[in-house]
């Protein structure tokens, strides 16, 4: 009985604080351009980042094409490999990357897995037993014990690779076959992962070796993890990283300062479409003022129904202020991308919701080159060609039960 009353008291007291906790409102004293050095300085010293020059960066598209451009990579690992996933789950697509961390393993490299938790829950029994008896160290963040009841919401959902400390991908992709290929007449889904070469990639593997320590207590060092980085590019990038451990999270700032200072575009592409009033009212803002502001979300083949209609509940203010919404068709679309002006491209595993800028640990690139943003935006004008677009018509014409459900959905607007 009294067990009883405790856990029941736990989890009202867990559901107060994730809920009605007070949120920031987020706006910026004076809209800056993002092409303008004093938006380069002020963006680098509120997110507490640097800007890294001389990289090179590869985009690729989709996981018939991710996943054998990351084995490849450890293939050609010669000193060490470190991964962090949140989703890494039994299949074809982790038996390719399992293969080639188990075969660099035995051939001395070393290699070092985080996997969340819960995301990475079916991550057991034969897959998991490989890894570890060719010498790899796995573990998982966060596991369910009872003195980590209070941290239980905060995820690593960090999608990260670096090989000998040189070579990074980071995306919007964990590892499970729905990437790869069709399932049951289920397309493949529709996502993105990066290549990154140069200076930045130390800064990835501070991400990585961020986690690691939590996990194990281990801290890295040596050439192994931190080799002298070399310029290899023209690319100049940013880690933004943040956890909830910072109440105001980087990643948070970094999309209210992008989209207040948007001089001509701005292009979100997120599988969970949840934005807070502060970011609602400076996307609402910016299409008013002029700039072409787009966002493309899942459509009907969503993995997550009832965060689409908590997001479509939203829809009606942003269309009213001129905000254009396509919803992607083919598959789900997973792709984490805001690119703003011709200026800057931002990608990595942070959705547009409460769950990722305040209790998920989350990990991004932004780029400040032209021909990474080009690259992306083509992308995002072949998922618009192949998206419907949602108007105020189609939305005020949107099924009856949709609409009555939409009100009890505003909780998933805490908790996402």
């Amino acid at each position: 009985m009294v067990w009883t009353i405790i856990g029941v008291t736990f989890i009202v007291w867990l559901a107060f604080v994730v809920l009605f906790s007070p949120r920031i409102d987020y706006r910026v004293t004076l809209p800056l351009r993002p092409d303008g050095d004093e938006f380069l300085r002020v963006f680098q010293a509120t997110c507490q980042a640097v800007v890294h020059r001389h990289n090179r960066a590869e985009v690729f598209t989709n996981g018939a094409r991710f996943y054998p451009a990351m084995r490849e990579a450890i293939r050609g690992a010669q000193a060490s490999v470190n991964f962090e996933a949140y989703i890494f789950s039994p299949g074809t697509a982790a038996d390719m990357l399992i293969d080639a961390l188990v075969e660099r393993a035995n051939a001395g490299v070393e290699v070092r897995l985080v996997f969340d938790a819960i995301g990475s829950s079916d991550m057991s029994g034969e897959p998991l037993r490989r890894l570890r008896d060719a010498g790899c160290g796995v573990y998982f963040y966060q596991p369910m014990q009872w003195y980590r009841l209070h941290r239980m919401n905060n995820r690593t959902h960090r999608e990260l690779l670096v090989v000998d400390g040189t070579v990074a991908f980071t995306g919007g992709a964990g590892v499970a076959d729905w990437w790869l290929k069709e399932d049951g007449g289920t397309p493949a889904w529709r996502d993105t992962m990066v290549s990154i070469q140069g200076p930045v990639v130390s800064a990835l593997q501070g991400v990585f070796a961020e986690n690691w320590l939590e996990c194990c207590g281990e801290i890295l060092t040596g050439p192994r993890h931190w080799p002298v980085p070399r310029e290899v590019g023209a690319t100049e990038a940013m880690l933004i990283k943040s956890s909830p451990s910072d109440r105001a999270t980087a990643s948070r700032v970094a999309f209210q300062m992008l989209i207040e200072g948007a001089a001509r575009s701005v292009d979100i592409c997120t599988p969970y479409f949840l934005p807070d009033r502060a970011m609602r009212r400076a996307l609402a803002a910016a299409a008013q003022r002029g700039v072409t502001v787009r966002v493309i979300v899942p459509g009907a083949l969503c993995d997550q129904r009832l965060v689409r209609l908590a997001s479509r509940r939203m829809y009606g203010e942003l269309l009213r202020s001129g905000v254009r919404i396509f919803e992607y068709r083919p598959s789900m679309t997973h792709v984490k991308a805001l690119i703003v002006d011709d200026t800057w491209a931002m990608i990595g595993t942070t959705n547009v919701d409460n769950r990722s800028f305040e209790h998920n640990d989350e990990v991004n690139v932004a780029f400040r080159e032209a021909a990474v943003t080009a690259r992306l935006r083509g992308d995002v004008e072949s998922d618009r060609l192949s998206s419907d677009e949602v108007t105020m018509d189609v939305w005020s014409a949107r099924p009856v039960l949709e609409k009555l459900v939409e009100p009890i959905c505003w909780i998933l607007e805490r908790q996402q």
